[in-house]
């Protein structure tokens, strides 16, 4: 929110430099993250007169002049049509940064003729739209004066971002309220003059939808002149980075920006009856200010007459009733909306607006007839006119709030020692009421709800900084471990993902409901999105990494690697989940290769072993399932679990209709790894059991068995390795072969002698022990 040095001044009685208001506004805060002065642009140029015009002799549409900026005449090649002997402009000397063109000024030869500098317009220097011709000033204007200093464009502005839940200093005046509170100054009384009605107002209102605006008042005014608004008004709007357009546009837009109250004014002309706070219809449009037609539906609050709508309520007005220069009655609107209603319809019409910023807020509902009573005053004495009586249907939704405050409450949770009379002092300087130890909220804080929010409000005013820095307590000796086994695991992984080349991304936990449905659909649709893209709780964080991986690739990375840790969203609760996905190329072009190698399911499958290792499970207990369900490709994908209810991780590839819903290349390969699955360590020690080398040399023999179609390679491994695990360490498939006799499967099995060394007759035993394992399987050892 921008607003001008003099415009706060107009409600704080203080002489502080802007540098210190500032400094207090980011204390309190309300940060500043902007002090500009128009005028420190505009120091170069100077108000000038014109000596002479005459023609370009080599350009029909162009004029010599002549121009005396105080220091003598000098030649200037203007193309403004407005521009003549005599009159007074805005004289750009060369060396002169013009703002609105971005350019320095410099003597050039123009079709011929050289020019010393430039005449300027209201848009070349940024001082509003116009540019069909140069500046034209006053015929007393100082010639050789600085133009800033003449037009009095020397005025600090002020950008400050307001949080969503100040709502109260969305106006200038609830931003003086904090400074006088905080010692700036003192907030000076608002003035609402009583303004009793000539006569009746012709224009009913009337409410059908006291769900989205409960209250609705207004006033007619007639025989009034809609031309430009004064000077200061002008300067306050453009100020706040507002285009002054007319005398009634400007004043709605002033008390709104001045008062934080959005307020419209309709032409009586253009309305068919009376107006009415409805629900809009199925099928109904609207074309709004910004000249853009939107199509409504039923939950959205409009303003209508008999004929057609004519507001989309609390956010834009329409196109059809609005005011113009021809205007001589309007009806003026001052109305509450109810703040969920309009961030909903905002966010479903893609619309912003400086009244929607406030009234989704949530503005002052005490502040209708002294609202009314100020845009009123504001017109008859800008427009002239005559009011009628005011018009009120509804009932803002005032309720009062009090809060029993305990006054040591700001030192135990806030850490600040305020006195109570201090504290007091505060609040009401804020505006509380204050009786004893209750506390009555105004009704322009909305945000106040409970006693930690008043804590807030005196730690604030009185100042952060002087909440005095206190170590805690430390128990002593060596301090104790603090992360959760959980939380361990989860480091691990990290870093052994990051150790085997992939790179961590973290994505939103939103996605859009085509994303969701790409895997499976997520059982959690956010009510209040903050884009439709970001409406679905995330059932799998695929999508996220393959959105990224999209745009690495579209910026020509050719291999991407990345790992997520972060939670999925299921019906029952959160589920800590390890993502990867891998596209692009395994590697670079080589010379013995040729193209590079691409990723297959077997690349993403060590990481996944690796990465569930590091987690703890027991990988050696694993089983392998086929198939890891309907997002996955059928035949390259696979389940690995404790069993097939137990699933830890699934891996492979993408299947092909998945990528292309993600726009991902083809042949990602992908896994999830579910954290919350592996069972929890049965030892609590943190401690890593001693390392104790074998004191025999282990002993290595090969099997080759004829397996059966269907046998799963993992499975015939886990057999053998059960078949004697007093013996058995290993077991490991290094060889496939296709015979006339069907599929070999060779496997290398390792056993480890503990007191002694095996005899030639144990090592038969456990032979045999390995071979009728397998045959159990439907295997038989290859002759």
């Amino acid at each position: 929110m921008k607003f001008s040095l003099s415009w706060l001044r107009a409600h704080l009685d203080s002489d502080w430099p802007a540098q210190r208001i500032a400094d207090t506004l980011t204390a309190i805060g309300l940060e500043v993250e902007g002090l500009s002065n128009p005028a420190d642009a505009l120091a170069p140029f100077k108000v000038a007169k014109v000596l002479s015009a005459a023609k370009h002799p080599q350009a029909d549409k162009l004029q010599v002049l002549s121009v005396d900026a105080g220091d003598g005449p000098v030649q200037v090649v203007c193309g403004a049509p407005n521009a003549h002997a005599g009159m007074l402009g805005v004289f750009g000397p060369p060396g002169a940064f013009v703002p609105g063109s971005g350019m320095t000024l410099k003597v050039a030869a123009i079709r011929g003729v050289e020019s010393h500098g430039m005449m300027c317009s209201v848009r070349e220097l940024e001082l509003g739209d116009e540019h069909d011709g140069i500046i034209e000033l006053p015929a007393d204007a100082p010639v050789g004066a600085a133009f800033a200093e003449y037009a009095r464009l020397d005025d600090i502005i002020f950008d400050v971002a307001i949080t969503p839940d100040r709502q109260d200093c969305m106006g200038v005046r609830g931003i003086a309220r904090d400074l006088a509170a905080a010692g700036a100054g003192t907030l000076r009384p608002l003035e609402v003059a009583a303004i009793d009605g000539a006569f009746d107002c012709a224009v009913p209102v009337t409410i059908q939808d006291p769900a989205g605006c409960p209250a609705f008042y207004g006033r007619a005014i007639t025989g009034l002149t809609n031309g430009t608004s004064p000077e200061w008004m002008q300067q306050r709007l453009k100020a706040a980075g507002q285009r002054p357009i007319s005398a009634l546009v400007d004043i709605t837009n002033y008390i709104m920006l001045d008062l934080g109250r959005p307020a419209h004014a309709y032409d009586i002309a253009k309305l068919a009856g009376g107006l009415t706070a409805r629900a809009a219809k199925p099928g109904e449009t609207v074309l709004a200010l910004n000249e853009k037609s939107y199509s409504l539906e039923p939950f959205m609050t409009v303003i209508a007459d008999d004929k057609q709508v004519h507001d989309i309520g609390g956010i834009m007005g329409g196109e059809d009733s609005g005011v113009s220069a021809a205007t001589v009655a309007v009806m003026l609107e001052i109305a509450f909306f109810t703040p969920e209603n309009i961030a909903r319809t905002g966010q479903a019409l893609a619309l912003t607006s400086d009244a929607r910023s406030r009234f989704e807020r949530g503005v002052d509902p005490a502040f209708l007839d002294d609202g009314l009573a100020i845009l009123t005053g504001l017109v008859l004495d800008i427009c002239g006119g005559e009011a009628s009586k005011v018009i009120r249907a509804g009932q803002a939704p005032i309720k009062p709030k009090t809060i029993s405050f305990d006054f040591g409450h700001t030192l135990a949770l806030g850490g600040i020692d305020v006195p109570e009379a201090d504290q007091k002092a505060i609040f009401e300087r804020l505006g509380f009421g204050v009786k004893g130890h209750d506390i009555t909220v105004p009704t322009w804080r909305r945000d106040v709800d409970g006693s930690a929010d008043l804590v807030e409000e005196v730690v604030r005013i009185t100042g952060y900084d002087s909440i005095i820095s206190t170590p805690l307590d430390r128990a002593p000796g060596v301090a104790h471990a603090t992360a959760t086994g959980s939380q361990l695991a989860e480091r691990r992984v990290r870093r052994a993902a990051a150790a085997r080349g992939l790179n961590e991304a973290i994505t939103w936990s939103f996605i859009s409901e085509a994303e969701s449905e790409a895997v499976g659909g997520g059982e959690w649709i956010v009510a209040n999105p903050i884009s439709e893209e970001m409406k679905v709780m995330r059932p799998s964080l695929l999508p996220g990494l393959a959105a990224a991986a999209r745009r690495n690739l579209d910026r020509g990375a050719g291999s991407v690697r990345l790992f997520e840790l972060g939670r999925r969203y299921d019906r029952d609760s959160e589920r800590q989940t390890v993502a990867i996905l891998l596209a692009g190329d395994r590697g670079q072009r080589d010379w013995r290769l040729g193209k590079p190698r691409t990723f297959d399911a077997f690349d993403v499958k060590a990481l996944v072993f690796a990465l569930l290792e590091a987690a703890g499970a027991p990988v050696s207990n694993l089983q392998s399932f086929a198939n890891a369900g309907p997002q996955w490709h059928p035949g390259r994908s696979a389940s690995l679990g404790l069993g097939p209810k137990t699933i830890v991780a699934r891996f492979g590839e993408v299947h092909p209709q998945v990528l292309r819903q993600l726009d991902v290349p083809a042949g990602a390969v992908a896994a999830e790894i579910y954290l919350d699955a592996i069972p929890e360590p049965r030892s609590s020690s943190r401690a890593r059991s001693a390392f104790v080398p074998p004191a025999l040399q282990s002993v290595a023999r090969d099997f080759a068995f004829i397996v059966p179609p269907g046998l799963a390679a993992g499975d015939l491994v886990r057999a053998i390795r059960g078949s004697d695990k007093a013996a058995i360490t290993d077991a490991r498939l290094f060889d496939r072969f296709e015979s006339s006799d069907g599929q070999s499967l060779a496997i290398e099995v390792t056993m480890q002698p503990t007191d002694k060394s095996f005899t030639d007759e144990e090592i038969g035993a456990i032979s045999k022990a390995v071979i009728a394992a397998a045959e159990k399987l439907g295997a038989r050892l290859r002759g």
